[in-house]
């Protein structure tokens, strides 16, 4: 079986990732393969493909969907969190292109039967991972209800947490709630009748968006992320993010003005001692969003978010305690990358 899905803004990350013939790319979010495709086009025919992906669906569909591009792409299933130890498996120091998609594809939400969606009446799995052991039953009939509640506010924004994890808590002592259907209908019966008339979205939208951040850890492989992403980009290289939600979208912002800042020092420091310089700059101060045409034909698209960042500095004024040795060593990686690539 194989599945396409419909990328959201495809034509604008393909870009600005500043994509040329030869290129070394990633995307870390590999789906249906419609960005994956998009890049290929642009860096063949010596260019080279990185596609990650821990839904090992989305994996076995690009096999057979990329297999004309064998030689150009190296597939795996992973996060992509695990970025920096793929590159070192494959001898790559840096990257020219990252591209990461957070959101969902159509085949997770639609015919993956894991509960990511409430319109059909699944099991409460959402794990994009498989192998990974909690599902979302698991913490829905296990969770306390404090911890619930505090899910559901922090990572779903859900003003209603405590009552509904209150009730949640009631009701597995009955038996246990195992299905989206399940969970769907008895978040819609705890919320107000006013609030079920004035809200645009499904009662039930946040709660399922906070345990599926819980039950895959969304959030905290995207810090990790991020957190490496200087020095995973040669310098002119360039960083796409493309973000579904405000929590996310927090993240990749402030990890990315973090690293324009560049020093961490105290402000009542008079001279920096960390050794820190700029490494990204953003290309845009805003978000680039999805316009009408796109929705119209994309719905999924309707709250994406990208940010885009440049890498401009491998340099940095090390402190008193780095050795001329270490210094060398640097220089000598920078050396052998030129020679691989």
């Amino acid at each position: 079986m194989t599945f396409t899905h419909i990328s959201v803004l495809p034509s604008e990350a393909c870009f600005h990732l500043n994509l040329k013939p030869g290129a070394i790319c990633v995307d870390g979010t590999l789906g249906g393969c419609g960005h994956a495709l998009t890049i290929l086009k642009k860096i063949l025919p010596d260019g080279r493909l990185i596609a990650i992906d821990q839904d090992m669906d989305a994996v076995k569909n690009a096999e057979n969907l990329l297999v004309a591009f064998s030689n150009n792409v190296n597939i795996f299933h992973d996060n992509f969190s695990s970025l920096p130890a793929i590159l070192e498996s494959l001898g790559i120091i840096a990257v020219d292109a990252i591209l990461v998609d957070l959101g969902l594809s159509f085949h997770q939400l639609m015919e993956s039967q894991r509960g990511f969606s409430f319109q059909k009446d699944e099991p409460l799995d959402m794990r994009m991972d498989r192998t990974n052991s909690t599902t979302a039953a698991d913490i829905i009939n296990g969770y306390s209800e404090k911890s619930l509640a505090d899910i559901f506010f922090r990572y779903g924004e859900e003003r209603m947490s405590r009552k509904i994890a209150r009730t949640i808590v009631e009701k597995r002592k009955l038996s246990p709630i195992v299905s989206t259907g399940n969970l769907a209908s008895l978040v819609r019966q705890v919320m107000p009748a006013k609030l079920l008339k004035t809200q645009k979205i499904h009662p039930a939208t946040r709660v399922f968006q906070a345990l599926r951040i819980e039950v895959n850890r969304e959030l905290d492989h995207l810090e990790t992320f991020m957190s490496h992403v200087p020095e995973m980009l040669n310098v002119g290289g360039r960083l796409c993010v493309i973000s579904f939600h405000s929590l996310e979208d927090r993240i990749v912002k402030q990890s990315i003005r973090s690293f324009e800042k560049g020093c961490t020092c105290p402000r009542e420091f008079p001279q920096c001692s960390c050794g820190f310089v700029p490494t990204l700059k953003s290309i845009f101060r805003k978000p680039i969003i999805p316009g009408e045409e796109e929705i119209c034909k994309n719905p999924l698209a309707r709250s994406a978010k990208m940010r885009v960042a440049e890498k401009i500095s491998t340099k940095r004024s090390w402190p008193d305690s780095a050795t001329p040795e270490y210094e060398k060593k640097i220089c000598f990686h920078s050396k052998k990358q030129s020679v691989l690539w």
